[in-house]
């Protein structure tokens, strides 16, 4: 049986070059791991919550903040894990030193008895398109592609006007 999973997947321009935000997992499990553990913050629906609900929640817990206006939706993604990610893109810049991430407790170290609380996300950032490669879970590429081919963004290309960035589709 699969499980979904939805999530949002923050971007910007930023000196004409897009960047993506990603978040690091907490805890001690991931304390000392970079490349290859970066994440689109996302988490499991509640109840009957409908799968864009869920992402703009999930987003808040993960980094406190609150996303709302016309998403792109990027599809979904199979995980090794078996889980179906579906993320949407959301373009807004935001101040990631103002992140502020829910939290969970675990026993650690493992049977020692020893119960802490540490937060979801222990970390966020802006990274460009060839660093937020080498940084996000790499079942998690195809997303940051996905974005880049719906707004027709090239690493090669100078500059764009906005409207020229967006091609012209409906996206619900």
């Amino acid at each position: 049986m699969s499980v979904y999973s939805n999530g949002i997947l923050l971007f910007r321009f930023k000196n004409e070059k897009l960047e993506v935000m990603l978040v690091h997992p907490g805890g001690p499990i991931w304390a000392k791991k970079d490349h290859g553990v970066w994440s689109i913050p996302k988490g499991l629906p509640e109840g009957h919550e409908n799968p864009l609900d869920t992402a703009k929640r999930e987003f808040k817990e993960e980094t406190g903040f609150e996303v709302d206006g016309e998403f792109i939706d990027l599809g979904e993604l199979n995980q090794s894990s078996k889980k179906i990610v579906h993320i949407w893109a959301f373009e807004k810049d935001l101040d990631i030193i103002n992140v502020v991430s829910n939290t969970f407790k675990l026993e650690w170290p493992k049977n020692s008895g020893k119960v802490q609380e540490y937060p979801e996300v222990d970390k966020a950032g802006w990274f460009d398109i060839e660093l937020a490669k080498k940084k996000i879970r790499k079942e998690q590429i195809g997303f940051i592609d996905r974005l880049m081919d719906i707004i027709n963004y090239s690493q090669k290309e100078k500059h764009l006007d906005k409207e020229k960035r967006y091609r012209q589709t409906t996206l619900f």
